[in-house]
């Protein structure tokens, strides 16, 4: 189901799904309200959501989605736009799964691969199972057994540095675990968020908004200082050099990615062997969880979000897989894990 106000941009919609033979145009409604009387009659497999729309917004009616018929939702948005931006945001906090780029005219230069990236989100999230928003943790609370530990004894090592790496359901998680940890937290904090270049300025001013810690994109030669969060910018890969210095590399993608999580976790483990925290979030694929062998192999600890939780368990399924993780815990417990391995005064689980 396509959901957007402006005729020539839902037209323009349909003529890209169209093209695709594997997606097929339920209903191409051009309110919040028509998505919301319509859903329950087409019952679409993914939809298309416009964020600025009439009546109401695309964040409204997201949440009014996902509490009552859950459907994966594209969020497709204006890039440029800083208030698209930061509702788009919301509207992953809200369970939207992704958030892509909206197409200009077919004579734009860019317009095939915005094109193309569209329909690729839209197949890739249709197969997403989701469930009605509830508080996270709760699925969990009903299991039996503890959070998984892997490998040996963590090292006595103090540790110096900080990555977290997410992709499909990212946005929502880093702002939970980076929410957790205090303004005083005593680490840099580098994270890799999969999203198209275009939104990731928008990313981390949105971030930076509701965190405790300052949030920005990471510039090349910039020193990493303690709570200070480190975003990969699009289409970059976010290294970790001597001396904390921060290294922006335009080399090949890694498992498909850039920037990639592999990268940025076996920066850590070269420059900081034993002294450094990774953790890898809810994503789609496997990027990540070589990187976070080789820090759990440099004696790191190393976290992977537990499937009780996460929107995709593949990235931190491939970790556990491999052994990566020396602990599983659910979203609601990784922040205050990170404090209590940051902080080793601090008694587990104990809250910021």
């Amino acid at each position: 189901m396509l959901v957007e106000d402006s005729l020539v941009v839902r037209e323009l919609l349909r003529h890209i799904v169209s093209r695709d033979a594997r997606l097929r145009i339920v209903a191409a409604v051009a309110s919040g309200e028509e998505a919301l009387g319509m859903i329950e009659v087409v019952r679409p497999d993914v939809i298309s959501m416009d964020i600025r729309l009439p009546g109401i917004d695309g964040l409204e009616t997201t949440r009014r989605i996902m509490a009552e018929r859950p459907t994966p939702i594209v969020v497709v948005a204006d890039a440029v736009e800083d208030a698209s931006l930061r509702i788009s945001m919301n509207a992953l906090r809200a369970g939207a799964l992704s958030v892509v780029e909206k197409p200009v005219a077919t004579t734009n230069a860019g317009y095939e691969a915005v094109a193309d990236e569209i329909c690729t989100q839209l197949r890739i999230m249709a197969q997403v199972p989701v469930i009605r928003r509830r508080p996270i943790g709760t699925e969990w609370a009903t299991r039996k057994g503890a959070p998984a530990a892997a490998a040996g004894p963590l090292s006595a090592e103090a540790p110096t540095v900080l990555g977290l790496a997410a992709s499909t359901g990212g946005p929502p998680a880093l702002a939970r675990v980076l929410g957790a940890l205090p303004a005083d937290f005593p680490l840099p904090v580098l994270v890799v968020q999969h999203m198209g270049a275009a939104f990731m300025d928008g990313f981390a001013a949105w971030l930076d908004s509701v965190v405790p810690l300052p949030v920005a994109v990471a510039r090349d030669g910039e020193r990493a200082e303690a709570g200070h969060v480190y975003v990969a910018p699009g289409d970059r890969h976010l290294e970790l050099g001597p001396g904390r210095t921060l290294r922006i590399l335009d080399s090949a993608p890694v498992s498909g990615q850039r920037p990639a999580a592999t990268v940025l976790f076996r920066s850590i483990a070269r420059q900081c062997g034993a002294a450094g925290i990774g953790v890898l979030l809810t994503g789609m694929g496997e990027d990540g969880a070589l990187g976070l062998l080789d820090m759990q192999r440099a004696g790191a600890a190393t976290v992977a979000e537990h499937e009780s939780s996460a929107v995709v368990y593949g990235m931190p399924a491939a970790a556990v897989r491999l052994g990566a993780a020396r602990f599983v815990l659910p979203l609601d417990r990784v922040g205050p894990e990170i404090l209590r391995l940051a902080e080793p005064g601090r008694p587990a689980g104990a809250a910021p």
